[in-house]
C-alpha cells in the first residue's frame, strides 16, 4: 500500500461521533492521567509520565500473575490492558487503536468489536502467563494485535479488492509492530496470543448479513458481559488499595 493509500485509509477511518473506539481511548487516557497525578503526588515528577516505576504500575492495575493466583486479583487480567508504562507506550498504542479501530467497529458493530477486544486482551495475558509469569505487564497492545489478527483473517474470507487491501494493510501493521516490539523489548508473547486469538475470531465470525443477524442475540449477551466485567475490574483497582 503506497503513501497515498495510507492517507486515504486514515481519512476514511477517522473517529466519527462517540464510537466505542473513542470511549476506549478516553478510558485509557483517563487511567493514565490518574496514575501520573498519583505519581506526581508521590514526588516522581517526570518519571511518572515518562517511565512509571513498577510499583506504581501494579498499584494502577498492571498484570502480575503472583497477585492474580495467590491473592485472587483476577481483575488484573483486564485492567492491565488499560494501564500503560509511560507517555510513548500509551501514545503508540492509542495511535494504532485510533487508526485501525474505527474501520473494524464500523464493519462488525460495537458488540462484536468489544467482545473481540476483551477476549483478545484476556487470552493475550494468559499467553504471557505461560511465557513469563513473574513479569509485570501493562498495555493494550495484546488486544490491539487481536484486532489486527482478526482483520487479516476476516477480510481474507470476505475477498474482493477492498477487503484484500484492508487485509494487506493490517498484515503490514502486524509485521511492523512485531519488529518494533523486538527492538524495544515489548511483550511479544501477549502480542502473539492476541494476534492468534483475533485471527481465530475473524475466521469464525459470519461475514454475510444473514449470518451476522443470526448471531446478534449471542453477541448482545457477550458484549454486555464484557462491559460489566470490564467496569467491575476497573472499579476494583481503588478497592484493592485498602
Amino acid at each position: 500500500m503506497n503513501s497515498h493509500s495510507f492517507q486515504t485509509f486514515f481519512r476514511r477511518n477517522s473517529l466519527r461521533g462517540h464510537s466505542l473506539v473513542q470511549i476506549l481511548i478516553y478510558i485509557n487516557l483517563g487511567l493514565f492521567t490518574l496514575m501520573v497525578l498519583h505519581g506526581t503526588i508521590l514526588g516522581l515528577q517526570m518519571q511518572a509520565i515518562l517511565n512509571p516505576p513498577t510499583q506504581l504500575l501494579v498499584h494502577w492495575g498492571a498484570q502480575f500473575w503472583p497477585l492474580v493466583v495467590q491473592k485472587n486479583q483476577w481483575w488484573r487480567c483486564l485492567t492491565y490492558a488499560y494501564t500503560h508504562g509511560g507517555l510513548m507506550h500509551i501514545g503508540f498504542n492509542m495511535l494504532v487503536l485510533y487508526q485501525i479501530g474505527p474501520m473494524i467497529e464500523e464493519e462488525i458493530g460495537w458488540r462484536r468489536f468489544f467482545t473481540l477486544y476483551t477476549l483478545c486482551g484476556l487470552l493475550a495475558t494468559f499467553a504471557g502467563y505461560f511465557w513469563h509469569p513473574m513479569v509485570v505487564v501493562v498495555g493494550a497492545s495484546g488486544a490491539i494485535f487481536g484486532l489486527i489478527g482478526f482483520s487479516v483473517s476476516y477480510y481474507h474470507r470476505m475477498g474482493g479488492a477492498r477487503a484484500i487491501q484492508h487485509r494487506n494493510f493490517m498484515f503490514q501493521w502486524a509485521v511492523m509492530a512485531f519488529v518494533f516490539g523486538l527492538v524495544v523489548g515489548a511483550d511479544n508473547a501477549a502480542h502473539l496470543g492476541g494476534l492468534l486469538t483475533g485471527a481465530a475470531f475473524g475466521w469464525m465470525v459470519p461475514t454475510s448479513v444473514r449470518g451476522q443477524r443470526g448471531t446478534e442475540p449471542l453477541f448482545k449477551v457477550l458484549a454486555w458481559t464484557c462491559v460489566v466485567l470490564t467496569a467491575i475490574s476497573i472499579l476494583a483497582i481503588p478497592f484493592s488499595w485498602a
